[in-house]
This record gives C-alpha cells, structure tokens and sequence, in this order.
C-alpha cells in the first residue's frame, strides 16, 4: 500500500496556500479554538513550519492570545491528532470528493482535515464540530464558496467516516513511504508496525527529579511520585500520565524537576558517578542533560551554538537553581583551539532528524526528507571527531541522538572508531539502565524504540527512540 498525503485538485497536487486569509471573529464557544487548530495545522503542512513554533507564534497573536488554557490545549490537540493521523483523515476525506478542487482553496484542505480528527478521532459531537467548520470556511476570502461542500462532506464523514477509517490501514497511511522503508530495512516489519503504531499515541510525561533518592526524604523520587501522582520508572525517571499544565505542578516553580523523556535521561546515566568530575555537554540546548550533570555534582561546561536555544537553557538552570558554564561556540570551532581544553568525560547529543520523538513532535512526519538524513549524519560525524579532541585519555565519550535511523547512529559510530584507534566500546549491560534487553543492541550500545516497554507485563510502555554509544579514550 503507498502513503499519500496530497489533497485532491485540479492538477492532482495540493492547492496552493493562500499567503493570508483572515478568519472573522466570532462568539461561538470554541470558534476561536478551532481556528487556532487550522491555523497551526496549515503552518506545518502548507509551509513546513515546526509545530510546536507555529502553534506557540499563532497562539501569542490576537484573538487567539485570550484564549482559556482549556481552549488553547484543545486547539493543540486537535492541530496534533489532524497532523499525526493525516494519511488516514486524508484517506476518508478523498472518498466523499466527487471532482477534483481547483488549485486555491484557501485553507478549506486545513478546515476539512481539522474538522475530521474531530469527528473520527476525539469524538466531538458531529453537530459542533461541522457547523464550527462551515463557519471557519465562511470566513475564508478563498474557501467561503465551498460552504455547502464542506457541511455536506463533513456530514458524511461523521455518518459514514468510522467504518471506512477502521478499514483502513492507518499505521501504514500516517507512516511516509520513505521511513516505512527505511524502518523495515534496519528493525523489519514487525517492529516497523509497532513503532509505526506507538507514534499515534499521546507521550506521557515524564520528569527528572533534581535531588536522587537518598538525599533527603521530602526531595527524593519517591516523595515526588506520589506528590505528582505519578510512578517511578525502572530507569529513576517519574511518569505522569495525565498531567495538565506543566507549569501548574506542585515543584515546578520551586526548580525541584524538569520536564524530560525517560529515554533522553539515560545518556547521562552512561557516565557514571559524575561528581566532582569536568564534563562538556555539546550541543547542550535545551539543557535537560546539562542539569542532569549539574544536579549530580559534575563541573559543566554547556556549549551549543545557538544563542537563542542557550537562552532557554540559562533560563531552566536559573529556574533549577544550578550552575554551569555556558559557552556560544560551534563545537567544532570550540575542539580546534590550540591546546583543545580537555574534560574528563564528553557527551554528545548531537542534531538530528528527531525520528524518534515523532510522538512529541508528529510535524516530523511531515517536514522530514531522507536527504536530512545524510545531511545530517555528514554533520553528527563531525561533531563527534571534534568532541574526541575534548576527551582526556582515559575519559568517556557518549554519543547519542534522538533519531531512529542507524545513518545517525551506528553507522557514525562505526566510521569514528574506524577512523580513531585512541577510542573503544565501553558496552552497556543488560540491566544497567534500567531498560530491559532489548533496548541494548549486540554491540552494547543502547536503541531504545517508542514501543518499548519499562516493565514485565508491559504497562510502562512508550519512550523516545534513542541512540546512544559509549567509547573510553585509551
């Protein structure tokens, strides 16, 4: 079965975005909402924008900046689920188009595709959420002559919409052909349909506590656990499951913890006991791995090259209440000073194509091309030769990235060992993290996937696909 994410037309490819096309205002309860979802869905779809960016800019802008945060959180959910499970909205949507569109509809496509997640996906009475749609496409300079086609095609939708959605093959259809093959190739097609189908789901969130267990009572996991209502995983992390604002949470603004997937925490953990020791942490923005090497008594030196992203990662520390030093360097630049600085342990969480957060971030399936993939590998190889002139002989060097496919990881790692004898594979154990075996490749290096599971009987499921490889310098 091919994947086919265009929208009928004239020309048999998607119609073009208007440049602008304002929405009226209007009183009707979630009106404002749902606009904010087209808006959002049609940056990532129509103009290749990151949604979380696009949702955030749009969302600061009258009239969406007075949104309740309930409405603002439904209006992200509806813009998330439309973006995630497109093959398939966009599948259901085609059956009820009797002639192709013509080449402008404005965002008609964005109000359509919105209007379906509604309906088949987040069982929103077909009442509101078809009227709310005939309205958005009303206020549509370009869309308002498809009124009548879009009350008419969204009726059908939420009539006859759940039976040809569950005949579909949605795993395969919200999966782009490019990484379905590329996927089968490197984990087969097994793992392939489950790691396809665990990126149609919500991640949960989880937390990194800022003091470990042991430390004191009232800061420990444990406590924060039950404070949270939450649940220790077996890597330490805590994972809430319904959690509500972030910043709303009892501990936040205390700087007590900081929001990080469980697989993004194991990196760090990698290196052992940290305290007292020098480590650089490259590539280091947001800064959820340089607080954990904070927290945990390392002297840290964070350095990414973008001033924006470390102004985040200042912020966090501020907010935590930890130290580091913070450097705007390109690492590469950073590692050819004459002597290079030499730190006892490296990490590298080096930029990626991200396939493995497609959970958080579903834009991924969208603006993703196989030539990021060796765009990018080309870049994380060097990084990782300039991060070994940073590494002490007899320090560690760990490498991960948040990426499922092996170009970005095994395939780096193998290059940079071929190429520098002065590093080996110190491998990961079974066990040692927290994860179960799978999750650690006959190499020993780790590779976690979104399907994978923290505990026996498989309740603890989900995680970021992660890589990541730790070499000792000789």
């Amino acid at each position: 079965m091919t994947n086919s994410t265009h929208r009928p037309s004239a020309t048999g490819s998607r119609p073009k975005a208007s440049p602008r096309h304002e929405l009226p205002s209007a009183d009707t309860p979630g009106h404002a909402a749902r606009r904010l979802a087209v808006f959002a869905y049609a940056a990532v779809t129509d103009r290749h924008q990151v949604f979380d960016e696009a949702f955030s800019e749009t969302a600061a802008r009258e009239p969406f900046n007075t949104l309740e945060p309930r409405d603002r959180s439904f209006a992200r959910l509806i813009a998330a689920t439309s973006i995630r499970r497109q093959g398939e909205l966009d599948a259901v949507i085609r059956r009820f188009i009797e002639k192709p569109l013509p080449p402008d509809t404005g965002k008609l496509w964005a109000i359509l595709v919105t209007a379906a997640a509604q309906l088949l996906c987040l069982g929103t009475p077909a009442h509101a959420a078809i009227s709310q749609a005939v309205d958005l496409t009303r206020g549509d300079k370009f869309a308002h002559r498809f009124d009548r086609l879009t009350n008419a095609l969204l009726r059908r939708v939420a009539t006859e919409g759940p039976g040809i959605l569950a005949g579909l093959d949605g795993v395969r259809l919200n999966t782009p052909d490019w990484l379905w093959t590329r996927w089968t190739l490197a984990y087969g097609e097994d793992e392939t349909r489950k790691l396809a189908a665990a990126n149609l789901t919500e991640a949960a969130l989880d937390i990194a506590v800022k003091s470990v267990s042991g430390t004191s009572a009232e800061n420990s996991v444990e406590t924060w656990a039950a404070t949270l209502a939450g649940v220790v995983l077996p890597t330490g992390a805590i994972r809430v499951r319904e959690a509500g604002r972030v910043e709303a949470l009892p501990g936040y603004n205390d700087g007590a913890w900081w929001v990080q997937d469980a697989a993004a925490q194991l990196p760090v953990k990698l290196l052992g006991t940290i305290a007292g020791r020098s480590v650089a942490d490259l590539c280091a923005a947001p800064g959820g791995k340089t607080a954990q090497l904070a927290a945990g008594g390392a002297t840290v030196t964070a350095i990414d090259q973008s001033g924006r992203r470390l102004k985040r990662l200042r912020e966090n520390l501020m907010r935590l209440h930890l130290d580091a030093t913070v450097i705007e360097a390109d690492v590469r630049a950073f590692a050819s000073g004459t002597p290079a600085p030499q730190f006892d342990a490296v990490l590298l969480d080096a930029p990626c194509t991200a396939t493995g957060t497609i959970r958080r971030h579903p834009d991924i399936l969208r603006a993703r091309t196989e030539d990021d993939v060796v765009r990018l590998s080309a870049i994380q190889r060097e990084l990782l030769t300039a991060a070994a002139e940073l590494v002490r002989p007899g320090g560690t060097l760990v490498y991960c990235t948040c990426s499922l496919e092996p170009e970005e990881g095994e395939h780096v790692v193998a290059a940079f060992l071929a190429a520098d004898p002065r590093f080996e594979i110190r491998a990961i154990r079974a066990g040692e993290l927290g994860v179960q075996a799978v999750s650690i490749s006959p190499l020993g290096h780790l590779r976690t996937l979104p399907h994978h599971v923290l505990n026996d009987d498989g309740t603890l499921a989900g995680l970021d696909g992660f890589f990541a490889a730790r070499l000792v310098r000789r």
